[in-house]
């Protein structure tokens, strides 16, 4: 089986979600090469890359209130909240840099002028907060004298920004139903894509963590079902 790489989307709070597909793909034995992780896809993306397994993301995304990574901004006009307790956070979860990272690791943000870009290098934990800064709701992050933001804002799946970066290679896609952004409209052909519901998540509380990293799993299993057989 030729190494893939994995494209994790944009989905609102959906760290159980994610977690539950990387538990089907560590299940399935599935050689992944690169990532791309877009909002809570990046996050999740860059604790796997650190090397965490699936089922030790979901601890520990189970254990925690969305609300308790946030703070309220001083600067509301630029956005209500800000990431930095997130981001600190992550320091602890994180090596410093997304080079650092033992696979190609790439983060989804969008810029100021609202074009879309892959991180691919720099700060890691700057780099996942300013993805996960969903625009008008959290402040941008800033990164090297720019301000950065949700790359679901404008690509939930990063596709035609993963294709500039890695070409043309076999590539799995987790797509989540929309909550909010925009869905890809590169061509989705060539990838094995799964698809997975919202996560009915808030900012007080992600759900029933276990229910819905199960869910992924089983539509997971299934998608991958093909590459097993091939």
């Amino acid at each position: 089986m030729p190494p893939y790489d994995l494209l994790l989307s944009s989905g609102f709070l959906a760290f159980a979600r994610h977690a539950g597909v990387l538990g089907a793909i560590e299940a399935a034995g599935v050689p992944i090469d690169a990532v791309v992780g877009t909002s809570s896809g990046s996050l999740v993306g860059a604790l796997w890359c650190a090397g965490m397994k699936a089922s030790e993301i979901q601890a520990e995304v189970a254990g925690r209130r969305p609300a308790s990574l946030m703070g309220l901004s001083m600067t509301p006009w630029r956005g209500l909240f800000h990431l930095e307790p997130l981001m600190a956070w992550m320091r602890g979860r994180l090596p410093p840099n997304i080079e650092d990272l033992p696979r190609p690791f790439a983060v989804g943000v969008v810029t100021a002028d609202k074009k879309a870009r892959l991180l691919t290098s720099g700060p890691l934990p700057e780099a996942v907060a300013a993805s996960c800064a969903m625009p008008h709701i959290f402040r941008p992050v800033e990164i090297g004298g720019e301000a950065l933001a949700d790359g679901g804002f404008v690509d939930r799946l990063m596709v035609g920004p993963w294709r500039a970066w890695r070409g043309e290679r076999p590539a799995i896609a987790h797509l989540i139903e929309r909550s909010a952004g925009v869905n890809p409209t590169d061509d989705l052909s060539a990838l094995t894509l799964i698809h997975t519901p919202r996560s009915g998540a808030n900012f007080l509380s992600l759900g029933d963590v276990a229910a819905q990293a199960a869910e992924a799993r089983l539509r997971a299993e299934a998608a991958l079902a093909g590459l097993m057989s091939g």
